[in-house]
């Protein structure tokens, strides 16, 4: 069952701390001081992992800095050892950022994939723009980038 999304801040319990603190069961693939990885307890496929920081991080902007790095390398460190160990020809690599986050810790699924496994994931619906409306979106978000940079 999903846990409830929780207000950034809040010390409500928290499944996936309760993995990295070996409280609760999981088949851990890696762990280091930073980050854990574990298999799915519901996997779309075997060799489903789910890399979460150590630190209770509760979404994707708030990854600190110096976290940035060993998430970068150990995930493709993780997409490259599933592929091989599932024999798979590639992988689904997701984050969910608050919507359609079922567990409030930050995690990205890496998740083994062959053509024609039947999964149908996809972004959808797609909404075409109206004429004029990509450059304003586009204004928009580089104005909240430039701003968040001063």
């Amino acid at each position: 069952m999903p846990q409830a999304f929780s207000p950034r801040g809040s010390d409500a319990p928290c499944a996936f701390c309760a993995v990295v603190a070996g409280d609760a069961p999981a088949e851990v693939v890696h762990r280091d001081d930073r980050l854990v990885a574990f298999l799915d307890a519901q996997p779309l496929f075997p060799g489903h992992v789910l890399l979460v920081p150590a630190q209770h991080v509760q979404t994707y902007d708030e990854l600190p800095a110096d976290l940035a790095g060993p998430w970068l390398a150990t995930g493709q460190a993780l997409q490259r050892a599933i592929e091989a160990a599932t024999g798979a020809e590639g992988a689904l690599l997701l984050v969910n950022n608050v919507v359609s986050q079922s567990v409030p810790h930050l995690h990205q699924h890496v998740v083994p994939r062959s053509r024609g496994d039947g999964l149908r994931f996809f972004l959808g619906p797609r909404h075409r723009y109206a004429p004029g409306e990509a450059a304003q979106v586009a204004a928009r978000v580089r104005d909240h980038l430039s701003a968040a940079r001063t």
